[in-house]
């Protein structure tokens, strides 16, 4: 069995575990692993567009916001978007600030009929440290994976 195939049963596991009502869910690291291997995985981000300009993008990431800045609320075209970038038969990793947006929306996202929809755990910039600043403990950015300033 492929390293890839053993992370996906990694994400199924967990995702039951956690009683979730989509594929799976992913370690950051775990996620960028499986882009490495097969380019038609999608990572969708789904933080705002003042989050990508000013906290930094990850390459290659599809962006669709899925609440609006400023006043975070609901993008009412997300699933549009979504179905006119990725194809519902597509392995779709969500990732978004924590983990919190990304989980709704990969939820979102397997209810519209993308059943192989994972949430990216820990986020982009993952939980806060001692003095309140988030990057620096967990998610994509503490773990080092590839990304660029806005």
């Amino acid at each position: 069995m492929s390293e890839a195939n053993d992370i996906l049963l990694r994400a199924k596991s967990r995702g039951a575990q956690l009683g979730l009502p989509y594929a799976g869910a992913l370690q950051p690291d775990e996620a960028h692993a499986l882009l490495q291997h097969n380019p038609h995985i999608k990572l969708v981000d789904v933080r705002s567009a003042a989050e990508w300009a000013l906290v930094g993008r990850v390459p290659g990431a599809i962006e669709i916001e899925f609440k609006t800045w400023p006043g975070m609320q609901p993008n009412p075209n997300f699933l549009a978007q979504l179905k006119a970038q990725v194809d519902p038969e597509s392995v779709v990793l969500f990732l978004c600030r924590t983990g919190a947006r990304s989980h709704d929306a990969a939820a979102q996202a397997q209810q519209a009929g993308y059943s192989a929809s994972y949430n990216v755990l820990e986020g982009f910039e993952g939980d806060k440290d001692g003095n309140g600043h988030r990057g620096n403990v967990s998610g994509w950015k503490a773990r080092k994976l590839p990304w660029m300033q806005g």
